[in-house]
């Protein structure tokens, strides 16, 4: 394919438009996928695409492609501008940037390679080669499953008002499921992610779900109702991240949001509102450790909360709750100077920060009776108002009593909204990097603390196994 900088270069030579911005994006991914406790596949791909964004006035278009060849790009410019010409005026318009010139913008991508993997493989390799019996069950060997991935993505973005900015974005995530042989029925998940996988400790994750497929060797029956609950930062990071999403500026102005006003002060927001009286902090950082993400905004498309005339803003910590108070809400350069606010760019990773030093066990050491909640699954939105959530539990919810896990309970559909759930929760440990179950392949970069709630919302008995 041709070079990065030669496609740039060559879609802004071309272009004819006012204004011009291109992005660019070559991704190189390996990974491995093992079950019945044996290796079964590994792959190498590599992929490109890119985006030209023509502004024609207040008009844009964008118009993607693959990069192949000059030929492609100087055809995606044409159609891109013809886009903007067709498209009416932009509610999000705005002057495009005069930008920083990072010294590496020529460079080539980043790749990476399967030997990225080689720690985890030998531990994988241990833990096969293991082969553990799960008390409780007769034949219980316990099987292993589970995906491995690592990708680095190489952004450029380049403008017709000299922007040229690149950044590689590491991306590494394991995911096990245990499972007892036999019918398979007993089953446990955990994952974690990781930007290079040499801080990964598979021998950890390992025992953590062969303790949790040990628990399941009892089982007991409950129905449906109101639990004391502990969920671990994995499940608090699903309920977290769709509070985080729901955080946009402008749906809050208009009635459409949680973060709305109440109804006796229209077109306002929760702006200064507590939530919690909790002192939590929820923040979005692109320098936060071990969880780092693009300095700058780079996008091809146009929301409430971003906008391609802002590609090549800087990336900036944003509290979104600070102190159990909401703080921040997300707003692109034009709706903020439309509603009264700043520009504040959406969260790219997520930490939620503000408890003790307690772990999950802890929690759980402290619970007469409750139970320890470890995975959400099939998440909806019932009521984008309220953010009222519907979703499943999965591979392992437990019943807890006397501060000790004792059996594997059924599984539940539960109804909360993670917003009043702040309002409810009465423990917050600590925080700690994380991996959530339903999010994962959207977003990864999350630290999150364990969470205590007295009410946790099982609607219903679900017959999923």
């Amino acid at each position: 394919m041709i070079r990065p900088d030669e496609l740039t270069a060559t879609a802004l030579a071309v272009s004819k438009a006012d204004g011009c911005i291109v992005a660019l994006t070559d991704t190189s991914e390996v990974n491995l996928r093992w079950a019945n406790s044996t290796m079964t596949t590994n792959g190498h791909t590599t992929t490109r695409s890119f985006a030209v964004i023509s502004v024609v006035g207040d008009s844009v278009g964008v118009v993607s492609g693959n990069g192949v060849d000059l030929e492609e790009v100087r055809a995606v410019v044409a159609a891109s501008e013809d886009a903007a010409r067709q498209s009416g005026p932009s509610r999000d318009a705005a002057a495009l940037l005069d930008g920083a010139v990072d010294d590496d913008f020529d460079a080539l991508a980043a790749a990476t390679e399967i030997g990225v993997f080689a720690r985890l493989t030998d531990q994988l390799a241990a833990a096969f080669r293991g082969g553990s019996r799960v008390a409780g069950s007769a034949g219980g060997k316990e099987l292993l499953y589970g995906f491995a991935e690592h990708r680095l993505e190489t952004t450029w973005l380049a403008s017709s008002t000299g922007l040229r900015r690149r950044w590689v974005q590491p991306t590494g995530t394991v995911e096990l499921n245990g499972k007892v042989a036999g019918d398979l029925a007993r089953s446990a998940w955990a994952g974690s992610y990781t930007a290079d996988f040499t801080d990964l400790d598979f021998t950890a994750l390992a025992a953590e779900v062969h303790r949790r497929l040990s628990w399941s060797g009892r089982r007991a029956e409950l129905p449906a109702g109101r639990y004391e609950t502990i969920l671990p930062p994995s499940a608090v990071a699903d309920l977290m991240l769709y509070m985080a999403e729901s955080m946009d500026g402008r749906p809050a102005h208009e009635g459409r949001s949680p973060f709305a006003a109440p109804g006796d002060r229209p077109g306002g927001t929760r702006l200064g509102e507590r939530l919690t009286d909790l002192p939590l902090t929820l923040c979005s950082d692109p320098a936060a450790p071990g969880l780092q993400t693009t300095p700058f905004l780079a996008t091809t498309a146009s929301g409430d909360s971003v906008s391609v005339f802002d590609n090549g803003m800087p990336m900036h910590r944003v509290d979104w709750l600070r102190d159990g108070t909401v703080s921040a809400l997300a707003y692109p350069r034009a709706a903020a100077e439309e509603l009264g606010g700043q520009f504040t760019p959406p969260p790219e990773n997520l930490v939620l920060a503000g408890g003790s030093a307690a772990s999950t066990d802890d929690l759980v050491a402290r619970t007469e009776r409750g139970l320890l909640l470890t995975c959400l699954w099939y998440i909806r939105e019932v009521d984008p108002v309220s953010l009222l959530l519907t979703g499943l539990t999965r591979d392992g919810v437990y019943l807890i009593e006397d501060g000790q896990v004792v059996a594997q309970v059924n599984n539940f559909r539960f109804n909360e909204s993670p917003i009043d759930m702040l309002r409810r929760v009465t423990e917050v440990g600590a925080t700690e990097r994380t991996l959530c179950r339903e999010w994962k392949d959207w977003f990864s970069r999350t630290a999150m603390p364990p969470i205590r709630v007295p009410d946790f919302n099982m609607s219903s008995v679900s017959p999923a196994s």
